[in-house]
């Protein structure tokens, strides 16, 4: 599980004395947490589904920080922030490229947009970009 793997790479980060890496960490474990704690109030538990989700929207906030700090040529912020969104990203599972999306596509009964869409939120979230998809459809 992804959560698992976060962890071990804290308990290196804290041996290793990477602050940079502890610091993007303690901010994952804190929304896992609170994801947690959504999940278990409606009786669920957290996938690996929801960590790349959760995963990918912390990414977004970091490089909208580091673009900010660019604006502003801090270059120690955009070093920090990149590292850390370089940890996220090795996390996060092997997207799938426009190949393989409209293979997926020619194989499926109904190509109708809404149903492939939910199609691709359901079997792939996490492997695939539904703005990919989306220009894939388009062009079909």
């Amino acid at each position: 599980m992804i959560l698992e793997n976060i962890n071990k790479a804290n308990v290196q980060a804290f041996k290793d004395k990477n602050v940079v890496v502890k610091d993007v960490v303690s901010v994952i474990k804190s929304r896992a947490k609170l994801l947690e704690v959504d999940k278990r109030t409606k009786g669920e538990t957290v996938t690996d589904a929801d960590m790349v989700n959760l995963l990918q929207k912390l990414i977004k906030e970091l490089q909208e920080a580091a673009e900010n700090y660019k604006k502003v040529n801090n270059q120690d912020e955009i070093k920090m922030l990149e590292e850390q969104i370089l940890f996220c990203q090795g996390f996060l599972p092997k997207m799938m490229s426009v190949d393989e999306i409209k293979n997926i596509i020619f194989a499926l009964e109904d190509k109708s947009i809404p149903s492939v869409m939910k199609h691709f939120k359901a079997n792939f979230a996490g492997q695939v970009n539904m703005s990919d998809v989306q220009a894939v459809l388009k062009t079909l």
